[in-house]
C-alpha cells in the first residue's frame, strides 16, 4: 500500500474525469445550437460519480459515463432542441464544481506531504 492509496483520489479523480466529459458535451451542444435534429446530450453527474465510490465494482477511472439524450427539452421546428439558457448555467456549474474538485485535490496532495514530511510543512 502506498501513500497515493487514498479512497479520495480515485474519486478526485473520477469527478475530474467525469467534468470534463460534461464540459465536452456542453461545449458540443452549444456548437449544434443551429443544427436542424440535433438533439441535447449529457451525462448523469450524480449516477456516474456514485459509480467511482468505494465498494463499486467498476471504479475504473477509464469507464465510458453513459452520454444520453436529454428528453423534455422544448424543441424548435427544426427538431433541434437545445437551449442556451441551460447550456450556460451548466456550463457555470460546471466551472463551480471543476474548481470544487480542484481544491480537494489540492488539500489532499498537501496532507500526503504532511505525512511524508512528518508533519512538518517544508
Amino acid at each position: 500500500m502506498s501513500l497515493l492509496d487514498t479512497p479520495l483520489l480515485p474519486t478526485l479523480t473520477r469527478a475530474l474525469d467525469l467534468t470534463a466529459q460534461r464540459q465536452t458535451l456542453v461545449s458540443q451542444n452549444i456548437a449544434n445550437i443551429d443544427t436542424p435534429g440535433y438533439h441535447t446530450r449529457d451525462i448523469d453527474f450524480r449516477q456516474e460519480l456514485q459509480r467511482a465510490l468505494p465498494g463499486d465494482e467498476d471504479v475504473s477511472a477509464a469507464a465510458v459515463p453513459f452520454v444520453r439524450q436529454v428528453r423534455g427539452l422544448i424543441e424548435r421546428p427544426d427538431g433541434n432542441n437545445v437551449s442556451i439558457d441551460r447550456e450556460g448555467l451548466l456550463m457555470a456549474q460546471n466551472q463551480l464544481l471543476f474548481q470544487t474538485e480542484m481544491q480537494l485535490l489540492h488539500s489532499e496532495f498537501n496532507r500526503l506531504q504532511l505525512a511524508i514530511n512528518g508533519g512538518s510543512s517544508q
